[in-house]
């Protein structure tokens, strides 16, 4: 990789993993679904602003459909899952949960494509569900039916954006990709906005919860969807995966460092533990990436 696509990806990893700490900020203020619209709304139209203002041609007639499904698929679900998790659960565990997404992606995919289950993939989601289970069995985490349903929920986000990962390979051919992050978030803020008025808040967000939902927005979400893509075109897909594995280490490392949030033992083993599973899912391999 050339040095501005290290340093980009570096850049992705932790914008990314930093979205797990401004949402458990954030969250805790203005309630999931509030925080999300703004999210996809203020990125949505920051990524449009632009579009309209570089002659980018979003074809929305052409692809009004797909923009409405993965809008609905990979933001507006997914997102508000997490969201809502976070009231209960850490930004390190959000961000470790969601690592799983490549495991969902491969089981999507062997149903719907007909690809593959290999002995390789097997072990990977044996692995994967196993660290699961290392982070939370052995961690210090003290369980109640609120927990068991908020790591439902980012189980749930993760299979999302495993679903919708397969369904953007088969349904968007033809689609640019910096059109799809655009068009998307507006539709995700379009499902969201009927939603939006019985959800708000007794009384606004203060100034880091301000501040948190206006970096997610702008860093994580529109500028990530930015350095993504511009990945993806230089670097190629397979180097951008990269990511994956990064993302969750500097959500870890975000909440350590802003919110005081512990580390144990059972977390970096189960950590460890989830990322070979999806190393073996995915086929990860550091001689592609150099």
């Amino acid at each position: 990789m050339k040095t501005k696509d290290v340093i980009s990806l570096l850049i992705l990893s932790a914008l990314w993993g930093g979205s797990f700490l401004f949402i458990r900020v954030a969250s805790l203020q203005l309630g999931p679904i509030l925080l999300i619209e703004l999210r996809v709304l203020i990125a949505g139209l920051a990524l449009l602003f632009y579009a309209l203002a570089t002659g980018i041609k979003l074809e929305i007639k052409t692809y009004w459909r797909q923009y409405l499904i993965i809008g609905l698929i990979n933001s507006a679900i997914p997102f508000t899952l997490i969201a809502t998790a976070e009231l209960n659960l850490s930004a390190g565990y959000a961000a470790i949960l969601n690592a799983t997404t490549p495991l969902f992606g491969a089981i999507v995919a062997a149903a719907w494509l007909n690809e593959a289950l290999t002995v390789k993939k097997v072990t990977g989601l044996i692995l994967g569900l196993g660290g699961v289970g290392v982070v939370f069995g052995l961690g210090s985490l003290s369980f109640s039916g609120v927990i068991i349903l908020s790591i439902g929920a980012s189980v749930l986000a993760a299979a999302f954006y495993g679903f919708a990962g397969v369904y953007t390979k088969v349904k968007g051919k033809g689609l640019r990709p910096y059109n799809l992050a655009t068009c998307s978030l507006l539709a995700a803020a379009l499902w969201l906005a009927p939603l939006t008025p019985f959800a708000l808040p007794q009384s606004g967000p203060d100034l880091n919860g301000t501040l948190a939902v206006v970096a997610l927005a702008l860093l994580s979400t529109a500028f990530g969807y930015v350095l993504y893509f511009g990945l993806i075109e230089s670097a190629g897909p397979t180097r951008t995966l990269t990511v994956t594995f990064l993302a969750p280490v500097f959500g870890v490392i975000w909440g350590i460092i802003f919110l005081s949030e512990g580390l144990t033992v059972a977390t970096v083993a189960g950590f460890a533990i989830i990322l070979a599973g999806t190393v073996l899912v995915t086929g990860f391999s550091l001689k592609r990436v150099k």
